[in-house]
């Protein structure tokens, strides 16, 4: 385990190439960052948060960091005379004894406020090395691969290995000093007070949705979750495409673009292909039912309009994928990738039950449900963006006289409560009505068309939880042959549920 030259580039005697490069390592940073920990234990504290013993790469460093670790831990000293004891005393470090060796790294020890730049430098050289791992991988793979292995799955893999180093690949965590939460908090305040609408988040489009959550808030997860047949999937296509209509790039002072209003919108569309959802946002757009334009029975007149909004909607930043059977692993890979390439705003994913977690298939569906929901949130918080997830509701509401649905009746419910910053049920008292027409001419059938009639053209949308505002109902027009949600009109008598005509 000495330390020799070993570990210096040779070259091929005759060629001048040369014959074997070593991974990227700093052996001197290693001793000073070392030295410093044995002469003022508090330089450990200055890196623990980020500095494992695997990331030196001489394997004796390890053992010594990773032995000062644990005395420092248990609250001992670590000095070059209470460390040799836990070390081989028959080690030979360059012909020194370890105790010689020890001594001598405290004597040549850097100061402690350079010990977290070391400790950096030790850290980025890993990562290094790490990255030369996944590429050293992919050749040899790539190489020997069988027959029956595709491409695809190696991509997939590599992608999957470099997101998890670049997700460990930080030393930026750890507390910060209130007063810079408290700048980022006025900042946010000051923006909705210059934006349109006077938003902290970004615009739904809808006015009385924007009224109850002030936009859709950055690093919020947000439910939206309903029965088949209620319109959620819907609701969630229109806000998608209203804030990428609204996009407005603004260039920031590092040369990069940011949205100054709507976004850059990822949707993962785990159900419907990219062609069914882009038949949706064409019909909601033209006012043409996606049936007719599926079956062709539209006018010259109806084509045109087809033809002109689809010119519209190819400029838009909306970037569908339509994968199914994703892991959360993946979906959260391609985010990242996304927001690198692209840029990215909002991310709308239809639907959690339709994603499997980042292993095996579990037999305990609510287990894997919990690391789903947990990582969708995580993922908000580390784009910071908002993430838009839907969610199939239980049967019970079914069984209940009143089918407007609440907290207790979303599927495998306690991890989705509990991880969700909003929830947003989608009601339709129209669709229900719909089902129990009584017979006509007899006067219950009477009272049916009435209520036929209140509640034709509206929709629900219950905010079940929200942290940061208030609970309630909005109402809002929705014409299910289009899939479209809009506003009410100003001017209606909106009750408390129920309200205007489309």
């Amino acid at each position: 385990m000495a330390l020799t030259d070993s570990n210096v580039l040779k070259l091929a005697p005759e060629s001048g190439t040369p014959a074997y490069r070593s991974a990227p390592h700093n052996i001197e940073a290693e001793q000073s960052l070392l030295g410093a920990i044995l002469v003022n234990n508090d330089a450990f504290y200055r890196v623990s948060d980020f500095l494992e013993p695997k990331h030196y790469f001489e394997p004796l460093h390890q053992t010594i960091f990773e032995t000062a670790s644990s005395l420092i831990r248990m609250g001992k000293i670590a000095t070059p005379v209470t460390l040799k004891t836990f070390l081989p005393a028959d080690t030979d470090v360059g012909g020194m004894t370890i105790g010689q060796y020890l001594a001598r790294l405290a004597a040549e020890a850097t100061t402690i406020i350079n010990a977290q730049d070391y400790g950096r430098t030790i850290y980025d050289l890993a990562l290094r090395r790490d990255l030369i791992g996944i590429g050293e991988d992919m050749v040899n793979v790539a190489y020997d691969a069988p027959v029956d292995f595709a491409p695809r799955a190696q991509i997939e893999d590599a992608e999957r290995r470099l997101y998890e180093l670049a997700e460990s690949g930080r030393y930026d965590g750890g507390f910060q000093k209130f007063s810079q939460a408290l700048t980022l908090a006025v900042d946010l305040a000051a923006k909705a007070f210059q934006r349109d609408g006077k938003l902290s988040g970004i615009s739904t489009g809808l006015r009385d949705l924007d009224t109850k959550m002030g936009g859709l808030q950055h690093s919020d997860l947000i439910i939206v979750a309903g029965r088949p047949g209620m319109g959620k999937t819907s609701l969630a296509t229109n806000i998608a495409y209203n804030v990428a209509q609204a996009y407005v790039p603004e260039v920031q002072a590092d040369g990069t673009m940011k949205a100054a209003h709507g976004g850059v919108i990822g949707f993962f569309s785990c159900e419907m292909s990219a062609d069914q959802l882009a038949t949706r946002i064409v019909a909601e757009r033209t006012g043409i039912p996606s049936s007719s334009i599926r079956r062709g029975g539209i006018s010259e007149a109806d084509f045109e309009k087809i033809r002109e909004v689809s010119i519209e909607l190819q400029s838009l930043p909306f970037y569908v994928d339509e994968t199914g059977g994703l892991s959360i692993a993946q979906l959260m890979a391609r985010a990242r990738r996304l927001k690198r390439q692209k840029g990215l705003d909002l991310i709308v994913i239809d639907y959690i039950q339709l994603l499997s977690g980042s292993g095996k298939r579990s037999e305990n569906r609510v287990q894997e449900i919990t690391e789903i929901t947990t990582s969708l949130k995580a993922l908000a918080k580390e784009l910071s963006v908002p993430v838009i997830a839907l969610s199939q509701l239980s049967r019970q509401v079914e069984s209940r006289e009143d089918k407007r649905p609440q907290l207790s009746d979303l599927r495998e419910s306690g991890s989705i409560e509990q991880d969700a910053d909003v929830v947003l049920f989608v009601y339709r008292e129209e669709y229900y009505l719909g089902n129990k027409e009584p017979r006509p001419g007899t006067p219950e059938h009477e009272k049916w068309r009435l209520d036929m009639d209140l509640a034709h053209g509206k929709a629900e949308v219950i905010i079940g939880k929200q942290r940061h505002g208030p609970t309630g109902t909005v109402d809002l027009a929705f014409e299910a042959s289009v899939t479209r949600f809009g506003d009410l009109a100003p001017d209606s008598q909106v009750p408390d549920r129920g309200g205007g005509d489309y």
